[in-house]
């Protein structure tokens, strides 16, 4: 969100132009309104929170990833036990009798007599010792989910700061534009005024032609409000995915989170941040990864379990043991079984690339964990930084506002002249417009530290 310098000058153009602005409500300040305010309609910060956390393109991309890698690890908790085959077919057979010693068919592979057969055979192995290799897939399964769901947190902090930074905007513009407009009508009635004191000689053509001047940039600075809005606006819309979105109208205020000191936005920041979940689960994936490939060098011992049945009706069946019957038998059986690739230059080398993966990551997961503590105190740093802005601002008004109702009073009883009144009349609509400014910065980098640290409780809009 671009920052707002001009806005002062409208702001000044409106305590210029009438000494009423004296009266006018400290923004900030503690007291109660003298009619109870509105009922508002529309979505708040809240909602769009809300929507967009159903709604973002981003957040549903990151949830289809989580749902593949389930799928991924429930096919990884099955596979090892279904490594069966079943095979089947249906042929024609010629008819043929006898048996080994006497048959009165011949050889001939096609006769004018033919029957259906059928055979039906299943067979795989159940693994009883895998030296790791099921465990470490488990593993690296399990840790591949973990990577994603974080993964599905970091895009939402991600999405979130956006709606805030874009409803912060929005709300900015919306009061500047309100500032804008009463600047507006009061300078038309000033311009309008002064011009028949300069008719009459009463005034200096030159405060005329300052006024008019800053009329002109008051036009400039609304068409830019104006446009900021709309694209704050617009932005809503998109990270909410509503296109016809109603906002509620609400002025900006300073959100109510308490600062608190350093550690505990470094400890959160440990306990919460999404990035380093990802960093420790992808550390662990790539662990057990390792470990799949040093039990590769190693065989697969399991039972081996097998059934064949076939049937052919035109074959007459032999009941001897020792005759061979392709066409009418059943058979089964269970053994104990070993399996062992022998590829073992490979197999090293598919070690070493994974060890060099491992090293890979947890470089990554170092630069994370590095990194995050310096990101928490920078951000740490500007809410700092704003908070006292705003209360200097604030205290600057107040005491602006004194020095406007003052030099009113001074004029009001005949001992200063009315250009007196320009300066702390400027002076007051600038602070006025800096604790504005200063405020959408305060709940900015608030939600900038609420995302670094993974705290999203302390972020407006919560």
């Amino acid at each position: 969100m671009r920052r707002w310098p001009w806005l002062g000058i409208g702001c000044a153009v409106l305590a210029i132009a009438t000494p009423a602005m004296a009266q006018a409500p400290d923004i900030g300040s503690d007291a109660a309104p003298v009619d109870a305010p509105p009922k508002r309609t529309g979505a708040d910060l809240r909602r769009c929170l809300a929507l967009a956390d159903r709604n973002h393109p981003e957040l549903q991309i990151a949830r289809q990833k989580v749902a593949m890698v389930r799928a991924q690890l429930l096919e990884a908790y099955s596979a090892p036990f279904s490594q069966f085959k079943m095979t089947g077919g249906v042929t024609l057979a010629p008819t043929l009798k006898g048996n080994n010693v006497f048959s009165p068919n011949t050889d001939v592979a096609l006769t004018s007599s033919l029957g259906v057969a059928w055979q039906v055979s299943i067979s795989g192995v159940l693994p009883l010792w895998t030296f790791g290799k099921i465990s470490s897939l488990w593993d690296a399964a399990e840790a591949n989910v973990e990577v994603n769901e974080a993964g599905v947190e970091v895009a939402r902090d991600k999405v979130r700061f956006e709606v805030r930074r874009a409803y912060l905007g929005m709300q900015f513009a919306k009061d500047a534009l309100e500032l804008l407009k009463d600047a507006e009508a009061q300078i038309d009635k000033a311009v309008k005024v002064l011009e028949e004191k300069v008719e009459e000689a009463e005034a200096e053509p030159t405060d005329l032609l300052k006024l008019q001047t800053f009329r002109a940039e008051l036009d400039v600075r609304k068409a830019e409000a104006e446009r900021f809005l709309r694209v704050a606006r617009a932005g809503l819309r998109f990270y909410t995915g509503v296109p016809k979105l109603k906002l509620r109208e609400e002025p900006l205020a300073k959100a109510p989170h308490r600062l608190g000191k350093l550690d505990d936005y470094l400890s959160a920041a440990r306990t919460h941040r999404p990035e380093m979940h990802m960093a420790r689960a992808g550390i662990a994936a790539r662990e057990a990864q390792v470990r799949l490939s040093r039990a590769r060098l190693f065989p697969d011992i399991g039972i081996g379990l097998s059934a064949s049945l076939t049937a052919a009706p035109e074959i007459a069946n032999q009941i001897n043991p020792f005759a061979y019957d392709p066409g009418n038998y059943f058979r089964y059986g269970a053994a104990l079984v070993a399996q062992w690739n022998l590829d073992f230059v490979p197999a090293v080398a598919r070690i070493q690339q994974a060890e060099a993966q491992l090293r890979e990551t947890q470089g990554q997961g170092r630069m994370a964990t590095d990194g995050v503590p310096a990101e928490v105190e920078g951000a740490y740093a500007e809410v700092v930084d704003w908070d006292k802005r705003l209360t200097a601002y604030y205290n600057a008004m107040k005491t602006a506002k004194r020095w406007l109702v003052t030099v009113q009073q001074a004029i009001d009883i005949g001992t200063l002249e009315d250009k007196e009144l320009i300066d702390p009349a400027k002076a007051y609509a600038e602070h006025r417009a800096n604790v504005l400014k200063a405020t959408m910065e305060y709940n900015l980098a608030l939600s900038k530290l609420a995302q670094v640290t993974g705290w999203d409780a302390i972020a407006p809009g919560v």
